[in-house]
This record gives structure tokens, sequence and C-alpha cells, in this order.
């Protein structure tokens, strides 16, 4: 059954994708092609990185210092037009600018590949406005149990 088609059964309209969804979509494709022609994911990785207005840019390119110094087994690449690092071509972890979706905190987050489980419920997504010393202590921890 189709989203619409699922909705109106419920009696919901669908109203579709917004167009930073559907551009991420396509990012996405975009990138699985270039993975495909073996297109350096770093060098992809620290463009989309360049764009970013400066206070995002600070908190990706420290996060990935971050995560190469503390998870090297993490690779680089783009996940959805945004950084993330991947385990055996698993995205592991991303970061989610605030301008992608017009919202106000930047994200760093987890995909189920993460190596995070703490019993029946743990946080996978964290909300950044800033990247202080004390949120880069957390990120380190974070990111070495979620690649172990």
């Amino acid at each position: 059954m189709n989203a619409k088609k699922a909705a109106a059964s419920k009696g919901k309209s669908y109203e579709g994708f917004t167009d930073e969804e559907r551009g991420a979509m396509k990012e996405h494709a975009r990138e699985m092609k270039a993975a495909a022609l073996g297109a350096a994911q770093e060098a992809a990785q620290l463009e989309k990185i360049a764009e970013m207005p400066a206070d995002e840019r600070a908190m990706a390119e420290r996060i990935g210092a971050i995560i190469k110094a503390d998870a090297p087994g993490l690779t680089p690449k783009l996940w959805y037009g945004m950084p993330g690092w991947a385990k055996g071509g698993k995205v592991v972890c991303f970061f989610q600018p605030a301008g992608k979706f017009k919202s106000r905190y930047s994200t760093f987050g987890f995909n189920d590949s993460a190596n995070l489980d703490d019993g029946a419920m743990w946080p996978i997504a964290y909300a950044l406005a800033k990247l202080t010393a004390a949120e880069e202590k957390q990120i380190r921890a974070l990111v070495k149990k979620a690649a172990s």
C-alpha cells in the first residue's frame, strides 16, 4: 500500500516530501553513483563541509577530527548530503547541519550499525547548538563505543 493510500485510509492527507527532503534524496542518489564509480569519499565529504556556514563548518570539521583520532576504523563518506562516517560500508554516525533542514540546531547522530545498545532504550541523536570541550568529551566517548 503506498503512502497516499495509507494516509487516506486513516483519514489523513498526505502532503508528500518537503523540498529539503527531496533534495537530500537526490544527493543520496548522486552519492551512491559516486561511490560506485570509486570517487574519493573523503574529498567529497570535505567539499560538502566547505559549503556549510562558518559555525556549522567548524563543528563538522571538529567532529571529523575527533572521529579520525578516536575511531580511526571509521571512514568518511557522504550520507544524504551530510558528513557521515562508516564501518564496513555502513554509516555509523553522521553530522546533520542545522541549515540542511532549516532546524534551530545541528544534530550528531548514530545509525543502527553503531554499537551503542544499552538495555532496551538508548539515545541515538544529540542536538548541537555549539561544540565546547564538554560536548567534545561526550562525542569522543560515544564514537569510541559506537565504533567498537
